[in-house]
């Protein structure tokens, strides 16, 4: 009785192994059909924040340039205002000194009016530069829309078609999970993540498993089912095949995935 005991345990773990990878082979097969979707999705969304934000800041200096014109603009009238008063100012003055001291006030003058022109000047520059920046980067805009919206499509797409099954065997993985010990879903897990197929539970088909030959007594150990047998090439858990088979098919009968 006792070795019958651990017979049937062992084989129940071994199926609910099976059931696991068969769940995660189909939840791997949906996120097969998104492929890089969600990922392209995202770096698309981030450059058009970035664009965005450049945008704004073109549009802010433009704004400050315009400003900077004006007082400019400002400057250069009162300067030349002053000019015209200090030479006017000359014309009356009794000695070289007061000649001298507004001969002085004019040059100081004629320098801000120069670098109120360099002022303009840079701003009508930057002003012009920006624009055709936005421009470009308006476009750039318009193309991220056009793209994202067709990838946001194709994904929504394919979520329409798979969420609910999705949600569905994300659910009853869990109810498979619960049915293995600790210790081989540790193994398991670890497994999934270091295979790049995902496949940790394979069946013993024509003497070798997931590509590799089996030995012969491992080969009668694994027809057994009372050990949990391991590849000794890659690690992953092997099942007899008609165990493995008919777990399949028990699951697609009743759960339809």
């Amino acid at each position: 009785m006792p070795t019958a005991q651990k017979k049937s345990t062992v084989e129940d773990q071994l199926r609910a192994l099976v059931r696991l990878q068969h769940i995660d082979n189909r939840i791997d097969q949906i996120k097969k059909l998104r492929g890089d979707l969600p990922e392209e999705i995202q770096d698309l969304e981030d450059e058009r924040a970035g664009l965005e934000t450049r945008l704004e800041n073109y549009k802010e200096e433009i704004n400050q340039k315009k400003v900077d014109k004006r007082e400019a603009n400002v400057d250069i009238k009162e300067a030349e205002g002053l000019i015209d008063k200090y030479e006017d100012q000359q014309l009356q003055v009794r000695n070289n000194r007061e000649y001298d001291a507004l001969t002085k006030e004019i040059e100081t003058q004629k320098e801000r009016i120069s670098e109120a022109r360099q002022t303009i000047e840079e701003a009508e520059e930057t002003i012009e530069s920006h624009e055709e920046s936005i421009e470009e980067t308006e476009e750039r805009l318009a193309e991220l829309d056009k793209v994202l919206d067709d990838k946001k499509d194709k994904l929504e797409s394919v979520l329409q078609e798979t969420e609910d099954e999705e949600a569905k065997l994300e659910q009853i993985r869990q109810e498979a999970q619960e049915k293995v010990d600790d210790r081989y879903i540790k193994a398991y897990s670890k497994l999934r993540n270091r295979l790049r197929d995902g496949r940790a539970v394979v069946p013993l088909k024509r003497g070798a498993a997931a590509g590799f030959a089996v030995p012969p007594q491992r080969q009668v150990e694994i027809r057994q089912r009372k050990h949990i047998v391991a590849c000794e090439h890659t690690g992953r858990i092997i099942v007899d095949q008609e165990l493995y088979n008919e777990t399949i098919d028990e699951m697609k009968e009743a759960l339809n995935v």
